[in-house]
């Protein structure tokens, strides 16, 4: 298998490397921004022209928390949009016979059933706060469907959960909740402080995903022979924002108060993923939020050490 993995060098890009770097017969072929412009079509084209890969994982995706989103709709929507469908049909131009997109569970609607079914895609309105952002990976996911209905290649979707692990972004405003609590009680526990600020009320509940698991079951279903068109991919477990706050706390160190801003936005009250159908195909989630987390500190830590640190 030649593999080009778009957006390697991202946190689930990475993970994606570091699932196939040693996969027998594998090939990686990567390129890192810098290199290649996906949002440049020609520049795409002749990517593929030159590479020829037979395989394609689609990662690469501008990406933020609900500020960032809140305040770049126009960029999120024409990056992501561009980079799908260079990366789709370039693919498909290319004659290359296997393609995965990555999505998000941003796709379904604002007020879709808990857990959350991939058919209820498409059944309502989306959270305004990531709109622009599903309509790009919607579109995407679209075309890999349709490209599959009308020429018979093999070009499928998957929608993560939350993700979070190593090379994750820490950015204060820009990244999402799980990082953003490690940097910030990291600092406030490193600078003595009394006291963290968390936004909204801490009642909605999310579901989170370690990004090694993701790139494991993006692994199992390439290695499927007739995927679904869609399918999800988490944990299927969820918890709220208030006990994810009170565990990052508690796996950084910080032991002051937490004090709760109910003027910032909650964003959807819930978000769990009904992850049936990948479980009936064979794979399900095993790592554990608190294990996780634990984890995905000390990966926090030594990033910071070497001077890594996306923040």
């Amino acid at each position: 298998m030649r593999l080009f993995i778009a957006g390697h060098n991202g946190m689930v890009g990475a993970a994606l490397v570091r699932r196939f770097r040693n996969e027998p017969g594998t090939t990686l072929v990567l390129r890192s921004r810098r290199e290649l412009d996906l949002t440049n079509q020609a520049a795409v084209q002749a990517f593929y022209a030159a590479e020829k890969p037979d395989t394609v994982i689609v990662a690469a995706a501008r990406v933020g928390g609900i500020h960032a989103n809140n305040t770049q709709p126009a960029e999120f929507l024409f990056e992501n949009l561009a980079i799908a469908t260079h990366c789709i049909h370039g693919a498909y131009q290319a004659g290359v016979g296997r393609l995965l997109f990555l999505g998000s569970s941003c796709i379904y609607p604002k007020l879709a059933p808990q857990p959350m079914p991939e058919s209820c895609l498409l059944t309502g309105p989306l959270e305004p706060t990531n709109e622009a952002y599903a309509v790009a990976k919607i579109a995407g996911l679209k075309l890999c469907e349709y490209y599959r209905k009308q020429f018979g290649v093999s070009y499928h979707s998957a929608m993560p959960t939350n993700l979070y692990g190593p090379r994750d972004n820490y950015h204060l405003q820009n990244s999402h909740v799980l990082p953003a609590l490690i940097r910030k009680f990291h600092e406030a526990k490193e600078a003595g402080r009394g006291e963290v600020a968390a936004w909204g009320t801490g009642s909605p509940r999310r579901e989170f995903l370690h990004v090694d698991e993701l790139a494991d079951a993006c692994a199992f279903l390439l290695r499927l022979g007739n995927p679904p068109d869609l399918i999800n991919i988490g944990t299927g477990t969820d918890v709220t924002i208030r006990e994810l706050t009170e565990l990052v706390a508690r796996v950084v160190g910080f032991t002051g108060r937490i004090v709760w801003d109910a003027t910032k936005p909650d964003g959807t009250p819930r978000k769990l993923m009904d992850v049936s159908r990948l479980a009936a195909l064979g794979w399900r989630s095993r790592v554990g939020l608190e294990d996780g987390v634990k984890r995905t500190y000390a990966d926090f830590l030594a990033e910071k050490a070497a001077g890594t640190l996306r923040a």
